[in-house]
């Protein structure tokens, strides 16, 4: 029974957007190339997720489009409002925006240089806000990717737990294959 009502959902979704003259994500792939993207942050881990991807997938993604992926959460500004008895001067919240979104566009650009390193020299930039789980999984589906790589922070059970991890959580989620690079312990 829900099998089937999953089956109907899925086919009314591709039956709707036919309607509204939107093109299906197969449809959208006009090169016929396959679209692998590489998450990435701050961390080591996901640099080294990368280079790895880079170094031996090398011959597997001659054909590939590779796609840089960085998101950065919303900027939490409560404790500048509340420091300031709730009016923060506007340059300084343009200001630490602006700063917020110049660490993400650095990490694309050490991505760049990861890549051009290893001979990859046109990788794909995104760049989105919001919750990295989230914005991940949403990235996958929106872009039509065919395979998803992420590095693993290698956190033990009780942190994932508690934290959670971005890994499990676009393993569980992602609408296509994911590939999770853990760093040598």
């Amino acid at each position: 029974m829900y099998l089937s009502k999953m089956i109907k959902t899925v086919v009314n979704s591709k039956l709707n957007r036919k309607k509204e003259g939107r093109k299906t994500m197969a449809e959208e792939k006009k090169n016929g190339k396959k679209q692998v993207m590489v998450a990435i942050d701050e961390s080591d881990c996901s640099k080294h997720a990368l280079r790895w991807t880079l170094a031996y997938l090398k011959d597997s993604l001659a054909d590939s489009d590779i796609i840089l992926f960085t998101a950065q959460p919303q900027l939490d500004l409560s404790s500048v409002y509340a420091s300031s008895y709730g009016a923060a001067p506007i340059e300084l919240i343009n200001s630490m925006q602006q700063n917020y979104k110049n660490a993400a566009l650095n990490r694309i650009d050490e991505g760049t240089k990861i890549c051009a390193e290893s001979g990859v020299t046109t990788p794909k930039k995104v760049m989105e806000f919001g919750n990295p789980k989230e914005a991940i999984c949403d990235a996958v589906e929106k872009l039509g990717v065919d395979l998803l790589i992420v590095g693993s922070h290698g956190k033990g059970a009780l942190e994932r737990t508690f934290l959670g991890s971005v890994s499990n959580y676009c393993v569980n989620k992602a609408k296509c294959p994911v590939l999770v690079v853990r760093t040598k312990a």
